[in-house]
């Protein structure tokens, strides 16, 4: 975070939990089509393991890991301004270049590597997300509950129209327009980059259909590490409440809307009810439950330290992923994309899980910081910052 800031274990672990996450939501977007996302009858298969897993990941991880993720990230850049304010630098500026650098990382990620980046929307989200960064937390639960009013809108907006477009512009899920995007990403890695910068949505469109939710989540992230609810300062017993009734209420409602949705076939109007509708104002419940519980969970052990060193290499993490599994399923390495079925796409969970809990606590014996977090941070200063820890630091980790 900044030069000698002591680290909140718990909200690394939190960071950590979410970037796993995140991989179990992100799966069908590197091995399937974009269609197969919302929905299993696009592609991927219907067989009962598939819609299986495709009601797990719904009601327990989509939406809500991402949300988690983007909290933290709104926690973590109040932290940077805050502790660069109180030695003396300029916080707000450093946090604009930090932001400019990630939105050139993440337009690299996008348009080089993998349509579904979050970096280059978190920057511009984050730019927005400055002007809160001094206000009280009773507003910042106001105007977090404001912009999701403007992403439920947001999404109502998308069933008002036609069964044709929303098959066109949201499903994108005719057999003619599957077949080229399959041929695209089965090609050559100029073909992929070809077919991202022409088909799929750049940064600005992002920003304007995801941006209110995402400033929402980020907003809560200040709110609740200003209360002290992300650093684990409340009671056990409140964390215990929190968890309980928030997860009773979301929990069943998003089995319901998976339901619905299984029910209507995954038809347009029924994918776009369920994601953009009728989820999102419950999503920050979902997320504060989730936080809550595992709040509860960590301890001073072994699996708590892992994750959190798993959260400080958070950017590290979620880009190897991206070149991990694009080297699996797209042309220019394995050429696995849309060969398999929604089901099998989780057994890869346990190998890059496993990965990604083992090399962080090694590599941060060695190193103060992940290969992409010291990129990131040498690219914001302009100034090359020690990578290799001294003898006397690796003996304090």
């Amino acid at each position: 975070m900044t030069d000698a800031a002591p680290r909140i274990v718990v909200l690394d672990a939190l960071r950590g939990t979410a970037v796993l996450g995140i991989l179990v939501a992100n799966l069908p977007g590197f091995a399937l089509p974009l269609a197969a996302y919302f929905s299993p009858a696009a592609w991927g298969g219907t067989a009962p393991a598939d819609v299986a897993m495709w009601t797990l990941t719904f009601v327990l991880v989509e939406g809500k890991m991402r949300g988690l993720f983007a909290a933290l990230f709104g926690a973590s850049m109040l932290l940077v301004i805050e502790r660069a304010d109180a030695r003396g630098d300029n916080g707000a500026a450093l946090h604009l270049r930090r932001m400019g650098t990630l939105f050139v990382i993440g337009c690299v990620h996008l348009y080089c590597v993998w349509s579904g980046d979050i970096l280059a929307l978190y920057a511009l989200v984050g730019t927005v997300a400055l002007l809160f960064t001094g206000a009280p937390t009773r507003l910042l639960l106001f105007a977090a509950a404001a912009a999701l009013l403007v992403a439920t809108i947001n999404g109502l907006a998308l069933t008002a129209v036609g069964d044709r477009v929303l098959e066109e512009v949201f499903g994108r899920s005719s057999p003619a327009a599957l077949a080229r995007e399959i041929a695209a990403l089965r090609g050559s890695w100029t073909g992929t980059v070809a077919w991202r910068w022409h088909e799929e949505a750049g940064p600005l469109t992002a920003f304007l259909a995801n941006g209110p939710e995402t400033l929402a989540y980020m907003l809560l992230g200040m709110a609740g590490l200003r209360s002290g609810f992300l650093t684990g300062a409340w009671p056990r017993r409140r964390y215990a409440v929190v968890a309980a009734l928030t997860l009773g209420i979301t929990l069943p409602v998003y089995a319901a809307v998976a339901w619905r949705t299984i029910a209507h076939a995954f038809d347009a109007h029924a994918v776009v009810l369920a994601s953009f509708v009728l989820t999102p104002p419950l999503r920050p419940l979902g997320v504060a439950g989730d936080a809550a519980l595992l709040l509860l969970l960590f301890r001073d052990g072994p699996l708590t330290r892992r994750l959190a060193a798993t959260g400080r290499v958070a950017l590290s993490n979620y880009l190897g992923c991206s070149l991990a599994f694009t080297a699996l399923f797209y042309g220019w390495g394995a050429g696995q994309f849309a060969r398999w079925d929604r089901a099998s796409l989780y057994l890869l969970i346990i190998p890059a899980w496993a990965l990604m809990l083992l090399w962080p606590r090694w590599w941060l014996t060695r190193f103060g910081y992940g290969p992409a977090e010291w990129l990131w941070r040498w690219a914001t200063r302009g100034r090359w910052a020690p990578l290799r820890r001294t003898s006397c630091e690796r003996d304090a980790i």
